[in-house]
């Protein structure tokens, strides 16, 4: 049922913003809906996802309803403080986004759509576990404008998915893909490396069978054992290994080598693309510090420097909507450090980097050395850009402690 809320000031129950918030009406909007619907809970995952069994009276099937009024309540804040910016991108994430009928994702859309308008080039990205993937289901999709799906096969080992708590079929992924391809939705597979009892050799095959799919875009995540879950649980009592640290270093080799030689570029540290237009821009937003609102139980939103958060159980969410509150359940806006440093720590990780102007002194003193130290790129320093190499990607954490000290 994912971690705890962060700590934060109260938010208003009318969800207005602070009176002295200046908004970009040049910035990119994006929205984030979020879905926190599973049929399993995987032994892993930390995310705010519920099982039928987890639901305590929240309902599947009014679950759309509630995201429409949120929308709503989220227009009428918006509109207070100046005009409202067509969404660039939407991305459905969960949980299991498509354990909804696609006609209620559909509706959401619609939501989105009435309430703030899509730009005419908007990313529409859907979240789907590759057995709840149909080819009409794909089509009606694409229909409610949908542009992308991102599947998550995670492994091609029968083996590694058991660990992982996966229960799809492997074979199911390419049939999800041609779905999707059959709908005229670009492609992205998920992939995640260093499951207990996965070898190199099983990682290679993970990785040459996403390939092998012709996807136009992939994602590929070290594993993180996170408090709170089986995975920690199993780990603490001793029945499955930690991650290997120097086994994912070279599992993380294997997948950009691979990719690159597929005609793939890298564009963040776990985000791959066949070409610039096909990266998720829903995610670079993210990097960039853009600002979006994310609607549903335990969804974060960003706009103008204010952060906030949902309720998290989704019984909770449906209660403050039903009383046309906002489901907000607190808020912070950081300092003007605190946001250079999230600045670095978020733009370094993409392959655009940094200006090396946007440091501090000690920063710009440090690169000299992380040059030589093979984890920054000499000629785009050169261009005044830090960017990470491949071994700077791995070791990415030392990087922004140096770039920051």
């Amino acid at each position: 049922m994912g971690s705890a809320l962060p700590l934060g000031d109260p938010a208003p129950l009318d969800g207005a913003l602070p009176d002295d918030l200046v908004i970009d009406p040049q910035r990119d909007f994006g929205v984030y809906l979020h879905v926190p619907f599973c049929r399993v809970r995987c032994g892993y995952c930390d995310f705010n996802t519920y099982t039928a069994g987890e639901l305590r009276g929240a309902r599947q099937d009014a679950y759309a309803d509630e995201v429409i009024r949120e929308i709503a309540l989220s227009r009428r804040v918006l509109a207070d403080r100046g005009p409202l910016r067509p969404a660039s991108t939407v991305f459905f994430g969960g949980g299991t986004p498509t354990l909804l009928p696609a006609g209620d994702l559909g509706r959401m859309l619609a939501g989105v759509r009435d309430a703030f308008g899509l730009a005419p080039d908007a990313e529409v990205t859907v979240e789907a576990n590759p057995d709840t993937v149909t080819a009409p289901m794909a089509a009606e999709l694409a229909a409610a404008g949908v542009t992308r799906m991102s599947i998550g096969m995670q492994s091609a080992v029968p083996h590694v998915l058991a660990a992982l708590d996966r229960t799809h079929d492997p074979a199911g992924v390419a049939t999800a893909v041609a779905a999707a391809r059959s709908a005229g939705l670009d492609v992205s597979v998920d992939l995640i490396y260093g499951a207990p009892g996965e070898s190199l050799e099983d990682w290679r095959a993970s990785v040459e069978t996403a390939v092998a799919l012709a996807p136009d875009h992939v994602s590929a995540y070290a594993l993180i054992v996170e408090e709170g879950t089986k995975l920690a649980r199993q780990i603490r009592r001793g029945e499955v290994p930690e991650p290997d640290d120097d086994l994912q270093a070279d599992m993380y080799e294997l997948v950009d080598e691979t990719l690159a030689a597929a005609g793939f570029d890298w564009y963040e540290v776990s985000n791959w693309a066949r070409t610039p237009a096909q990266r998720s821009r829903h995610n670079l937003a993210y990097w960039r510090g853009t600002d979006w609102w994310g609607y549903g139980p335990g969804a974060h939103s960003h706009v103008g420097g204010l952060r906030w958060w949902n309720v998290k159980h989704p019984a909770a969410y449906a209660q403050r909507l039903a009383a046309a509150q906002s489901p907000a359940a607190g808020r912070e806006r950081p300092d003007a450090a605190a946001r250079r440093l999230e600045d670095v720590l978020l733009r370094s990780r993409i392959a655009d980097g940094l200006a090396v102007s946007e440091l501090s002194g000690e920063g710009r003193h440090a690169v000299a050395s992380l040059i030589a130290d093979g984890l920054i790129d000499g000629a785009a320093a050169v261009r005044g850009r830090v960017v990470l190499t491949r071994r700077g990607r791995l070791l990415a954490d030392a990087v922004v402690r140096a770039l920051t000290a």
